[in-house]
């Protein structure tokens, strides 16, 4: 009856793990499918290099840099943000903090990565946004900046959770190594903790990132959804992922305008694959310690 139901499971899990690579595998085919026919009368170079998107003009014109440039400059600010304050929580929580401390701040992250980014978006939109516009005299807070708050915000409890678990996996003895040697407490979590679990630090970045880059509903009610390119961070912008859950339900289904945003799903489709694979790669360094 036990080798039964170890079947049964394990039978089940095969399943489930290839139903997930199967619907990866459908979904990027049908952003080929529809991304590449875009391509067929469009060319890709003028598609990234443009600077203006246009597609319900007389003369429409599709290309993609202000969105490129917009997501960017998000993604940048975000980061800035994110990951100092990821990482230096994430040290706390695991090396500092006492134990009682440390589950409560740990519950308080987890319940931050539970927030949906519409809550986010709409927290702030009545707070950040204004508060932007009157400390830097601007004519609206709509603007990278703010969205790059928000969605560092959003990333860091990624980058505290996964941190946090590469810096306690570090071997105890490696600490005991150092202390015994007479370096101080913050000598060794510099030099010898964080070196350590970097691969796993530097994985929960990348996958900070990802998170960032994919948001759609922070990022199009706080960053103006002005669709040019930045010349600065307190610009409005608009990113790939808010053109497209702006202006899909504005297409005509076989139509220029609705292959082009096929198109930019495909792009960030790239983006966050190669993201992913790189954060993927660092964990199974990490693995290896």
């Amino acid at each position: 009856m036990r080798k039964f139901l170890d079947y049964i499971i394990e039978t089940v899990i095969f399943i489930c793990g290839m139903l997930s690579i199967i619907f990866v595998v459908l979904i990027f085919s049908f952003l080929l499918k529809e991304g590449l026919s875009f391509f067929k009368d469009f060319s890709f170079i003028k598609f990234i290099t443009n600077q203006f998107w246009y597609p319900n003009s007389k003369v429409p014109s599709f290309g993609i840099l202000p969105l490129i440039c917009g997501s960017v400059l998000v993604t940048l600010g975000a980061c800035l943000i994110a990951v100092p304050i990821g990482v230096m929580s994430a040290l706390f929580i695991s090396e500092i903090a006492p134990k009682g401390v440390r589950d409560i701040l740990k519950s308080l992250v987890e319940l931050m990565a539970a927030i949906p980014s519409v809550v986010i978006g709409f927290v702030g939109m009545v707070t950040i946004v204004p508060l932007v516009k009157n400390i830097f005299n601007l004519p609206t807070g709509l603007s990278a900046f703010s969205g790059s708050i928000m969605l560092g915000f959003m990333a860091v409890p990624t980058i505290v959770t996964i941190s946090e678990d590469a810096i306690r996996s570090v071997p105890w003895q490696y600490k005991e190594g150092a202390l015994a040697l007479g370096a101080t407490n913050w000598q060794t979590l510099r030099r010898i903790v964080l070196k350590a679990a970097m691969p796993g630090i530097i994985a929960a970045i990348m996958l900070g990132i990802g998170r960032v880059i994919g948001e759609t509903m922070a990022v199009m009610m706080i960053t103006g959804n002005a669709a040019h390119v930045p010349h600065s961070i307190f610009d409005p912008v608009r990113t790939m992922t808010s053109t497209i859950a702006t202006e899909m339900g504005e297409t005509v289904r076989g139509g220029m305008h609705y292959k082009s945003l096929f198109a930019i799903g495909l792009v960030l489709f790239l983006i966050t694959f190669i993201v992913n694979f790189i954060a993927d790669l660092f964990l199974g360094k990490n693995k290896n310690l």
